[in-house]
């Protein structure tokens, strides 16, 4: 049986007899116990908390954010990956940047 590092750590602080709190035993004590309550709250369904993540890397697209920047707060090591991971973002985008240079052309 393998044992995970989080079993592991676990473990040795237990020998040592070091103070913990109790939410260390359960990696998903944060959900259940605030996130999927503060979800229930202002009515949103559950879902897990990466997908806040994504959802604001998309909405950061969506609304024009330079896509290097948002590559940046992801903590992606490349550009690429961010933009491979969003493309179906692109759409919109493209649609903006159509009405950008129809807007421009017409001024001429």
């Amino acid at each position: 049986m393998t044992t995970s590092p989080t079993e592991k750590i676990l473990s040795r602080v237990r020998e040592a007899g070091v103070p913990r709190p109790r939410d260390l035993e359960d990696a998903g004590n944060l959900r259940n116990r605030s996130f999927w309550p503060l979800l229930g709250r202002v009515g949103l369904p559950r879902i897990r908390f990466h997908d806040l993540r994504h959802t604001a890397a998309t909405l950061m697209l969506g609304r024009g954010v330079h896509p290097k920047v948002v590559s940046e707060m992801l903590g992606h090591s490349q550009i690429s990956i961010t933009l491979d991971l969003y493309s179906h973002v692109t759409p919109t985008m493209q649609a903006a940047a159509v009405a950008e240079m129809e807007s421009l052309l017409a001024r001429r």
